[in-house]
């Protein structure tokens, strides 16, 4: 059986073709397979986005935030989605949670 990984890639190698709604369907079958896989609920915020499936976008990088909670990138990807979904002070409050995140790391490394 595949893993995670291949079938994302799989996925991902779909929209650089240009299947961009091939690319989608393969990302909900894995999502639903594994629903912790955190790459996968990026990626379809990404595509989501870009289709302006905006709640589903919002609900996917969420998602990202939950499972990767230190990674700032999660909520700068937040940010952008909800900024795309003209969520503005969520996107600000996405924005803040990432730079935090950030300076605790930095603090961490210190």
């Amino acid at each position: 059986m595949a893993t995670p990984d291949k079938l994302y890639d799989e996925a991902i190698a779909l929209q650089q073709a240009g299947k961009m709604n091939e690319a989608v369907t393969h990302l909900e079958s894995l999502v639903q397979a594994h629903p912790e896989h955190a790459l996968t609920h990026a990626a379809l915020s990404a595509f989501y986005s870009k289709q302006e499936r905006h709640g589903e976008a919002v609900a996917h990088a969420k998602q990202v935030c939950e499972l990767d909670p230190d990674d700032p990138f999660s909520y700068m990807a937040l940010s952008l989605v909800c900024q795309r979904a003209g969520m503005i002070q969520e996107a600000e409050q996405a924005t803040a949670d990432a730079m935090n995140r950030q300076w605790a790391a930095n603090k961490a490394k210190a």
